[in-house]
């Protein structure tokens, strides 16, 4: 059995003739045509099988008029009655998929009084089970098993006893009950996998968004963690030589010199990061990522750029630190001296790492009030927000916040198993 993978067996326009229109419209509400009463038009699997259907009642209806012609029991103006009845339920057929419960309870009354309308009670009994829940079906389906004792009683067949009848009457109707149970489920399953298909390839891209923003996240804390501390070394330097233009040349020109330097680092990093967002490699592609191990040498930048920075470090095994949590860690402090530099230029700045395997790694950066008022810098808090969703992620915690003299504190505990 086909489960209708995708949408290939409801869009292909050379197999949509396979399919019932009311299936058709359940797999593909978009793709099906709809007749002026609002219905999804037959399709040409649908013509053969109503014809087939009309065909197959009309057999019927003349098998049933030839016995009713040789029964000797059976009056000429009944006849010409059951047979009027048995024509005008034969031409019901063809509303079958319009109104099933409508013509299944119709061809109640009929069928007690015409026996050339069985067949196209039958199909009726079929029709309703396949296009209605099943309590219709139950109830449908036990009042015509209940009306066939005494119809046999009624109008006994001439070739077969009245148990033998009535007992295959009754096994023709479960039968044709079962069948259109059968063909309902079918479609049903048909339907459900449809479903099943489209929810799960709307969770896969809702899936893959997530991803992408997760990544787009990530680059751009990562973007903001590495250019703001370049750039805030340039805005320090730039402005010294602003204000001060009659430094000694020494001066101009060590400062020079960490202006190209902190220009080629921001570019260089500029460039690692649009070149992950062109490739779609992960943030541990290009140059290796700091670490633990590399906080020295940030710090030493720092004291170059005329910073302030005692680095007090109390971690038993540095090496043992892992990657993600030392590089959260660096990210930390990177973040903490960029903030003092802005926030509190010209205050000694206190970058504390401590811990060991199985206590956790604390970072802390502090640093005192600054002397004077200090302008206010557009855009203050995102790296502290960044930050906090950092430690989140690697399963830790950060907190920071103003001193009661005046200082602030970026304090950060970090898991290490």
């Amino acid at each position: 059995m086909s489960t209708v993978n995708d949408d290939e067996p409801a869009r292909s326009v050379g197999r949509r003739w396979l399919f019932p229109s009311a299936l058709l419209h359940e797999l593909d509400p978009d793709a099906g045509r709809f007749g002026p009463s609002g219905r999804p038009r037959r399709t040409v699997r649908d013509w053969i099988v109503d014809s087939t259907c009309f065909l197959l009642a009309v057999a019927i209806g003349l098998a049933a008029a030839n016995t009713l012609s040789h029964d000797p029991h059976t009056p000429h103006s009944l006849a010409v009655l059951d047979q009027l009845f048995g024509v005008l339920a034969c031409g019901a057929v063809w509303l079958r998929r319009r109104w099933p419960l409508g013509l299944a309870v119709a061809m109640l009354p009929v069928g007690l009084v015409s026996n050339t309308a069985g067949g196209a009670g039958m199909i009726a009994v079929f029709t309703l089970a396949v296009h209605r829940p099943f309590r219709y079906v139950a109830w449908i389906g036990g009042i015509s098993l209940a009306l066939v004792p005494p119809y046999f009683w009624m109008r006994p067949d001439p070739d077969l006893p009245y148990p033998g009848a009535v007992a295959f009457a009754e096994l023709l109707t479960l039968t044709v009950i079962g069948w259109g149970m059968f063909v309902r489920s079918k479609r049903q399953l048909m339907v459900s996998l449809r479903d099943r298909a489209r929810r799960a390839e709307t969770e896969a891209r809702l899936r893959a968004e997530q991803a992408q923003r997760l990544a787009r996240e990530a680059i751009a804390r990562e973007m903001h963690d590495v250019l703001a501390h370049r750039l805030t070394l340039l805005s320090v330097h730039a402005g010294a030589l602003e204000f001060r233009p009659d430094a000694p040349r020494e001066e101009v020109v060590r400062a020079a010199g960490v202006i190209r330097e902190s220009a080629h680092e921001a570019l260089q990093d500029l460039r690692e990061i649009i070149g992950v967002l062109r490739a779609g490699e992960s943030d541990e592609a290009g140059r290796p990522q700091p670490t633990l191990a590399a906080l020295d040498a940030l710090v030493a930048e720092s004291r170059e750029a005329g910073m302030k920075v005692t680095l007090v470090g109390r971690v038993t095994d540095p090496a043992a630190v892992p990657a993600s949590v030392g590089r959260t860690a660096y990210r930390i402090a990177q973040e903490g001296l960029t903030n003092a530099r802005k926030h509190a230029p010209g205050t000694e700045v206190t970058v504390s790492v401590e811990g060991a395997p199985g206590d956790g790694l604390l970072v802390a950066v502090r640093n005192p009030a600054p002397e004077g008022d200090v302008p206010h810098v557009p855009g203050s808090g995102q790296g502290l927000i960044g930050l906090t969703e950092r430690a989140t992620l690697a399963g830790g915690r950060l907190e920071h916040g103003a001193e009661e003299d005046g200082g602030f504190r970026v304090r950060a505990w970090l898991p290490w198993g």
